[in-house]
């Protein structure tokens, strides 16, 4: 069932663009980052303080119809504020061009952190540059189609 309620953009200009391109074309343009030509999904959430509605990009790391949410922050030395939301508020909806699910979040470790790491780097290498920019782990979520 869809996440309902009142939308707060991001303080973000460059995520509230990408967000708005993304949604307003239907999922068929703003799909990859920037000019790297990789691709990104749209994650709804709701905020872990405000309750509304909020909605990133993130790198598409799919497997078997199940996400990774990857919280790595550029590698910052905090994790970004959505990590919180996701730890206050699992259920989001995930949009991967034209296609929408509702989703269960939940944050793994052990070995089933490190195989979702392994595919999260084979979409996007630059987290090994990420994660050594750190001394924190890079939490990894995985988003599951909800029962």
């Amino acid at each position: 069932m869809p996440l309902e309620g009142e939308y707060d953009p991001s303080p973000a200009q460059w995520i509230r663009d990408q967000v708005e391109l993304y949604e307003s074309s239907g999922g068929t343009r703003g799909t990859t980052l920037w000019d790297t030509g990789l691709p990104v999904v749209i994650v709804t959430m709701r905020g872990a303080k405000s309750g509304r509605l909020r909605k990133i990009p993130l790198m598409r790391v799919e497997h078997e119809g199940r996400y990774a949410a990857v919280a790595s922050k550029a590698g910052f030395p905090t994790h970004p504020v959505w990590y919180f939301n996701l730890k206050t508020g699992p259920v989001v909806d995930l949009q991967d061009g034209a296609e929408r699910w509702s989703m269960i979040a939940r944050e793994v470790s052990g070995d089933e952190r490190a195989e979702w790491w392994e595919r999260a780097v084979a979409a996007f290498p630059t987290y090994v540059e990420y994660q050594a920019k750190t001394d924190r782990v890079i939490p990894v979520f995985v988003l599951e189609p909800e029962a």
